[in-house]
């Protein structure tokens, strides 16, 4: 009897310990343009990636916009603190810079196009700073979640130095690290600038140096598409349609 008691209590002792580990479902919010569950599980043809470009609403957009992309959903990453809010990540305290997490079809769309849209769509040579936002919340950075992903992300900005020194730029400040944990932001930052009364506003300051190309490149998206991204235009980003451009 003892040593039935004794396996009743061990078997309610793990069960205890392990719920701790078990997350909270989340609910199911869907992508105000593409309607897709911003939570969903990626697909075999589906990679995901981070990108920190300055003021997460504009760098967004850019991204929602291009063919291939299945979902955006903005957060924060990079820094110590576990599930920050906006409010404690703007004080700069926490560490994490505003991201926008891509998840793109494989097939459709390559993580050279996405590089060369990160590239220039901002300044990334500017460190803790994207036009009049300062702090390190701001800061230019791509996290990886491939080997592969990190090495493309390398040679692309190896490849970037060049071109902006070439036009007078300083060196790249981007942080570029694999493997960093994401968190989502609250519910009225994802697709701000899609939603009715959002306030047009973009951080981001063009170089207008065009990204050429990198080792291990390749590019699917043609130049038609990137007509619809023209940096001369001040905040072109604000200005574009908030519908996915058509691939065809």
């Amino acid at each position: 009897m003892i040593k039935k008691i004794a396996e009743y209590l061990a078997i309610l002792i793990d069960k205890l310990y392990a719920d701790k580990t078990i997350e909270e479902p989340k609910k199911i919010v869907l992508h105000t343009i593409l309607k897709n569950d911003l939570t969903a599980k990626l697909k075999s043809n589906e990679q995901e990636i981070l990108f920190g470009c300055g003021c997460f609403w504009g760098a967004e957009k850019g991204f929602w916009r291009l063919p291939g992309v299945i979902s955006t959903a903005v957060g924060y990453a990079g820094g110590e603190k576990e599930s920050p809010n906006y409010r404690e990540v703007c004080s700069g305290l926490t560490g994490h810079t505003e991201v926008v997490r891509v998840v793109w079809n494989n097939n459709e769309i390559d993580i050279s196009d996405l590089l060369k849209l990160f590239w220039e769509c901002h300044d990334p040579t500017q460190g803790n700073r994207q036009g009049n936002d300062r702090g390190s919340q701001y800061r230019s950075a791509i996290y990886t979640t491939s080997e592969d992903q990190f090495g493309k992300a390398i040679e692309s900005k190896n490849s970037y130095q060049k071109e902006l020194q070439n036009n007078g730029f300083e060196e790249i400040t981007t942080e570029i690290k694999n493997n960093i944990k994401f968190y989502f932001a609250e519910d009225y930052h994802q697709q701000y600038l899609a939603k009715p009364g959002s306030r047009p506003y973009c951080s981001a300051m063009p170089t207008k140096v065009t990204f050429k190309n990198f080792n291990g490149a390749n590019f699917k998206l043609n130049e038609r598409i990137w007509s619809n991204y023209n940096w001369d235009i001040s905040h072109c980003i604000l200005r574009g349609e908030n519908t996915p451009i058509e691939s065809n």
